[in-house]
């Protein structure tokens, strides 16, 4: 995550008032508590400041609960683009169980369906988290450290899936037997990134 100021320099923590990510030139510690250098001048010049220590912004609980609904829990912790991403991911999923595919495919889909809908509500509530704590989030699993697009790379996917569909190229004797090379390849990629930025 990149600093709201200084694009090119990574955040090290959250303004606790209005959640914006702040690198150390931009970071206003008051007693432990992270702020931004206008949140600070404007708390500082109300009459009805509120204290250094307590939590202002996302509840992590509320984000929890928002988040079994699709989108929603990004949108709670303002993350549009995010919300966008789950939305369409979840939409693509549930529509790829209604097409004509193997048997095999729909039930990968269907736990990766399950997987997703949890992982949603875990997401916000990290999230939240975060913002709430001024702590830098760390990389989900749609936006990885190298800031690589995953969550474009999932769409791109399910698109492609419904388009061999259409095609009926799914229905054919040699996909049901050479799909699973599809998981070998993304786990290798995985491996292998995993792997570059350890070393």
């Amino acid at each position: 995550m990149k600093c709201a100021q200084h694009a090119d320099v990574e955040a090290t923590g959250y303004c606790r008032q209005c959640g914006k990510p702040l690198c150390p030139a931009c970071t206003r510690d008051v007693q432990g508590a992270l702020y931004c250098e206008s949140c600070l001048a404007s708390i500082v010049s109300s009459p009805q400041a509120a204290p250094a220590g307590t939590t202002v912004g996302t509840h992590p609980g509320t984000a929890l609960a928002l988040g079994f609904i699709p989108g929603l829990g990004a949108v709670y912790n303002g993350e549009y683009v995010k919300a966008l991403i789950h939305v369409l991911a979840f939409g693509g999923m549930v529509g790829a169980q209604t097409a004509d595919l193997p048997v095999a495919l729909h039930v990968i889909l269907g736990i990766g369906l399950g997987c997703f809908y949890f992982y949603m509500p875990i997401e916000a509530y990290r999230t939240a988290k975060a913002h709430r704590s001024g702590e830098p989030q760390r990389p989900d699993i749609l936006e990885s450290e190298g800031r690589k697009p995953i969550g474009a790379i999932v769409l791109i996917a399910l698109g492609v899936l419904f388009l061999l569909a259409n095609f009926h190229v799914l229905d054919r004797d040699w996909f049901s037997k050479v799909w699973p090379a599809g998981l070998i390849l993304l786990g290798v990629w995985i491996l292998f990134d995993r792997m570059r930025r350890t070393s």
